[in-house]
């Protein structure tokens, strides 16, 4: 029997199992207050106080992210937050979770750790891992994977290799000696995620030659989104159908939920223009889909975390009017029955293709496509083919418990 979400307090406090030989004890505790929870969301900013490439996020936004009212994540899911202090210093943070849609899915007791940042201290990652551990044990968890910060769909993966660049939007960003530290703790490697770069010198003729070919049968035509009023619910829908249907056989794959698209499309509204959502057609049907981003970490990145009380005009500046000159791919699939055939290859080249030649016309001069299983050979290699280069790797890591 898959074990159910418990509704009990996501707390977890015992020192004398986190302590370690130290000059000084390190002290694992609940986040409560908001002492704690600025802790919690300002440590980032010390553990990447000398790396040039990390961005720091909007801390309002992360605020908003981490409450249970405003993240539809936890309709199905719930977490605990945890701090390590050592002589009343925050040195660390962890996430556990339990999402009851993966329980219902793969019934398979699996809990998840997230969002772990630490300073360089084997003795604080011992702690901060076995808290989260211990905790979803208490859960009936007997398998954790991570980091899963909250979800696949949101920023899942250690980033591994690829540190000499900063992250792209919604993508993560750590420090090289994060993964020896977990490596230490008993976890090995689950998945690779891989993110591709994509420049507009990237070599066209080829795909244009294909591209042609598969058009000019008729049976693939492409279009935009429908942005107005009347017709964007819908396409949203579709959009997250294809989608659901699209990734169902991914490792880890748990289907995204009417109010997590809805909380997506309000972002879709703000940031996208029709350009930027492909949609292909096949034989009349909607078939595939590639949407891209611009990358709102190049618009913040000289904010240091901070939205008022100026930022946000200038935000709203670069966002809409002088628009980002790098952008991120992070959705793009076609129908399962499809993926296999030489037809699925020419609808995933023909949206990929679209939204690039969009917003290359207009100004971007680098995106990003991810994320993508690194076992996918068959999305790997079309990425390929128009020209993606494997420029950073994201490692999820697993233990039994």
């Amino acid at each position: 029997m898959v074990p159910q979400i418990r509704k009990q307090s996501p707390m977890y406090t015992d020192s004398a199992s986190v302590t370690r030989p130290a000059s000084s004890p390190i002290q694992i505790v609940p986040v409560e207050t908001p002492k704690q929870w600025h802790d919690f969301h300002h440590l980032p900013f010390k553990v990447y106080a000398d790396d040039p490439q990390w961005v720091a996020p909007l801390l309002i936004e992360r605020k908003f992210h981490f409450m249970p009212k405003h993240n539809p994540y936890f309709q199905h899911a719930k977490a605990a937050f945890l701090l390590a202090y050592r002589n009343g210093v925050a040195v660390g943070r962890i996430t556990a979770q339990i999402d009851q849609l993966h329980l219902d899915r793969y019934q398979d007791a699996t809990g998840h750790f997230g969002f772990i940042e630490a300073m360089d201290d084997g003795e604080v990652f011992a702690a901060l891992l076995g808290a989260a551990e211990n905790w979803l044990r208490g859960q009936g968890m007997t398998r954790v994977i991570g980091p899963v910060s909250f979800s696949l769909w949101d920023q899942p993966g250690l980033l591994v290799d690829g540190f000499d660049t900063p992250p792209y939007v919604m993508m993560a960003h750590a420090r090289p000696y994060f993964a020896p530290h977990i490596v230490e703790n008993g976890y090995a490697q689950a998945e690779d995620l891989i993110a591709y770069r994509y420049g507009p010198d990237a070599p066209t003729d080829m795909l244009k030659k294909l591209l042609d070919r598969s058009l000019r049968r008729g049976e693939i035509t492409l279009r935009n989104i429908r942005m107005d009023k009347k017709n964007f619910d819908s396409e949203v829908s579709m959009l997250l159908d294809i989608i659901n249907d699209a990734w169902s056989d991914n490792w880890g794959f748990v289907h995204m939920t009417r109010a997590e698209i809805d909380d997506l499309s309000g972002i879709l509204k703000l940031l996208l223009r029709p350009g930027d959502v492909a949609i292909a057609e096949y034989q009349g049907k909607p078939a595939a889909f590639a949407a891209i981003f611009p990358n709102l970490n190049e618009a913040i990145r000289d904010m240091n975390g901070k939205l008022f009380p100026f930022n946000w005009a200038k935000l709203l500046w670069r966002m809409k009017v002088s628009r980002t000159r790098t952008a991120r791919m992070p959705m793009m699939g076609v129908r399962k029955s499809l993926q296999a055939s030489p037809v699925g290859a020419a609808l995933a080249l023909s949206v990929i293709q679209s939204v690039r030649d969009f917003n290359f016309s207009r100004g971007v001069t680098d995106s990003e496509l991810s994320w993508i299983l690194a076992r996918n050979t068959r999305v790997r290699h079309v990425i390929e083919m128009v020209g993606g280069v494997p420029y950073k790797t994201y490692r999820v890591y697993e233990k039994p418990l």
